[in-house]
């Protein structure tokens, strides 16, 4: 058997929801497909409800508030998460989970407890990739491709730092969310989406 009928054995069952408003999704769609599970493009509580798992890509924070209100999934996404269902968040993901958002101050969800600096790393031209030594992935660093990324500022007591870049967290867990400042969807490895299928 290859190793790709062997994954699809092992994630055939599960179907991961893609927030689909903006954003990668299309990235991280292909990255979970790869690995034999279904994706669902997320837009309406029905395509919430059938998923097992939810993937908040990168994009506008503001802009994903906006529109989770307009379409009334702010309150489903709560349930998905008080059900323990996992959710990975990239980027945005972050900003729009966070306890607080600085610089400058905004909404959130307060569904992860950090504290999220919106842009830290600068613009989109300060864009850049770096390798990431993440301990439970094995001993193979994993390529971080970071874009207009924020910066954990602090992490509650219920938040595991998974990996850090230059002493400040950038991959954390707290129980069913998965969290990130970079873009693994966008690096060719598929250990973090593979991971977060087994959470």
């Amino acid at each position: 058997m290859s190793v790709k009928e062997n994954n699809k054995s092992i994630y055939s069952e599960l179907t991961v929801g893609l927030l689909a408003f903006q954003g990668d999704f299309d990235a991280h769609q292909k990255a979970i497909e790869s690995l034999g599970a279904a994706t669902l493009e997320v837009r309406t509580d029905e395509d919430l409800a059938e998923s097992t798992h939810l993937i908040i890509p990168g994009g506008e924070s503001t802009t994903f508030l906006k529109l989770l209100e307009f379409h009334d999934l702010t309150e489903t996404i709560r349930r998905h998460v008080g059900a323990g269902k996992p959710v990975l968040l990239t980027c945005a993901g972050v900003i729009l989970f966070a306890s607080e958002v600085i610089n400058p101050a905004q909404e959130s969800m307060g569904l992860l407890d950090v504290t999220v600096e919106r842009n830290a790393y600068g613009s989109q031209v300060d864009s850049f990739t770096a390798d990431l030594d993440i301990p439970c992935l094995g001993g193979e660093k994993f390529p971080g491709v970071f874009i207009r990324a924020p910066r954990i500022a602090k992490v509650g007591k219920s938040v595991e730092v998974l990996s850090e870049f230059d002493g400040n967290p950038v991959l954390v867990r707290q129980r069913n969310i998965l969290g990130m400042t970079f873009h693994p969807e966008l690096s060719g490895d598929t250990r973090i989406h593979e991971m977060f299928l087994k959470t």
